[in-house]
């Protein structure tokens, strides 16, 4: 429904920079991408929407990024209603929570929490574009991009996004801090509020964090070792913006879309890392998609425990349920065999090479908003099934994952005989 109305709106001649409306599947495709917080684009949008349509996508980032209930819940607060148990049940789903207890005081923080740090980036944002635009323009910028950051959308008000700004570390530092505040989970986030100390987090945000930061540092070293001596990246960049560049392309990937580097200039196996950093994308609860960073470490310590003849999944000195290690593993066989399919589908519908048509699609079911430059030129059937796979990316996995958490607690009344099979 959001989506629909996104769509219909952006499709008024109001929306449009020229008054000539823009074209209805370029509107759905922008409003799906904006809502389901990813940034892909098949139209430049400074130069194609009006400020009408700039503040139409702004509000599908902001709805699409804290979610429906969450803003639901925010008008339920302000006209006093009370929150009934079935509510509260359909907020834990919403927010990823392993359990109903105080669901109601996370989205209040949650909302406290977002509104807090995208008002702090924008007035940082707006200082600094203040010095290239007129005052009011400046923090509407910083606040169009606070917003488009924190719920890692990626979409920009400058035609070359943050090219321009590749050396500028303000703009930099602020960008990255607000994609991985709002990548890293709001119940995270809360956790280390309230707990302010590594031994008494719960196990969920000791991965998350250990993760993310893990994959930030490997990624930020690869992306500077394999694009170092590339004429068209790095190359004629001085030391310091090299390191820079290589960090923010390496936060970006999980799950913003901003860019301050050419994509499309990358060799293929950097495009490549990139590729798996989109994949594995952000933590659950947050704004960010992908199979997600808990998904993903559980696996490699699922896989690394089997290689060592382990009964137990272990990590942090905790076992891991068994459920749990399913859960992971149909997310990411799902989310693998989504990811196969659509690629397959557009090697038949776009005429280009499947690195790049796999860098889209990836981008696309990760909400990232990455582009090797293939969006623009996307047929009008390439355009329905990105915009499929945006929506899929977003609410896919995560609808998967709630409803085999759900049937795994369901015991069979039989159970047939057990006998093994061969693997490997």
């Amino acid at each position: 429904m959001v989506i629909a109305t996104g769509t219909l709106l952006l499709a008024l001649p109001v929306a449009s920079e020229t008054g000539q409306p823009v074209k209805i599947v370029d509107a759905l495709f922008t409003a799906t991408s904006a809502t389901c917080v990813t940034g892909l684009i098949t139209v430049d949008t400074p130069t194609t929407y009006s400020l009408f349509g700039e503040i139409v996508i702004m509000a599908l980032i902001q709805t699409g990024g804290l979610g429906f209930m969450t803003l639901s819940t925010l008008v339920a607060l302000l006209l006093g209603k009370r929150i009934t148990l079935k509510e509260r049940l359909v907020m834990q789903e919403a927010l990823n929570q392993l359990t109903v207890e105080g669901v109601v005081r996370l989205s209040r923080y949650v909302l406290f929490f977002t509104f807090l740090t995208e008002g702090l980036g924008a007035l940082l944002l707006g200082l600094r574009f203040s010095r290239d635009m007129p005052p009011g323009q400046a923090f509407y910028f910083g606040v169009f991009h606070a917003v488009s950051a924190f719920c890692n959308a990626g979409f920009s008000l400058f035609s070359a996004n943050l090219m321009d700004y590749r050396g500028d570390l303000l703009v930099n530092l602020v960008i990255t801090a607000l994609i991985i505040l709002g990548g890293l989970g709001f119940s995270v986030v809360a956790d280390v509020y309230t707990k302010r100390s590594w031994q008494r987090l719960s196990l969920h945000s000791k991965i998350v964090i250990r993760t993310t930061m893990w994959l930030i540092i490997i990624g930020t070293l690869m992306f500077l070792a394999l694009e170092y001596t590339n004429s068209k990246s790095l190359a004629p960049l001085p030391l310091g913006e090299k390191v820079l560049a290589s960090y923010f392309q390496a936060v970006t990937p999980r799950t913003a879309g901003f860019n301050t580097l050419n994509i499309g200039d990358l060799r293929p196996v950097t495009l490549l890392l990139i590729i798996i950093l989109m994949f594995i994308g952000a933590s659950p609860g947050s704004t960010g998609g992908g199979i997600k960073t808990s998904t993903f470490t559980t696996i490699a310590v699922a896989v690394w425990s089997i290689i060592q003849g382990k009964c137990d999944i272990e990590i942090f000195g905790r076992r891991l349920p068994r459920g749990t290690v399913l859960k992971a593993l149909a997310v990411a066989s799902v989310s693998l065999l989504l990811v196969v399919t659509v690629t397959g589908i557009m090697l038949v519908t776009e005429q280009e090479e499947m690195e790049i048509i796999l860098f889209e699609v990836v981008s696309a079911f990760g909400t990232v908003g990455l582009s090797a430059g293939l969006t623009p030129q996307l047929t009008v059937a390439g355009k329905l099934l990105i915009t499929a796979t945006m929506y899929s990316g977003r609410v896919g996995p995560l609808t998967l994952a709630f409803a085999i958490a759900q049937r795994l607690g369901r015991q069979g009344i039989k159970h047939y005989p057990e006998e093994g099979v061969i693997i490997g």
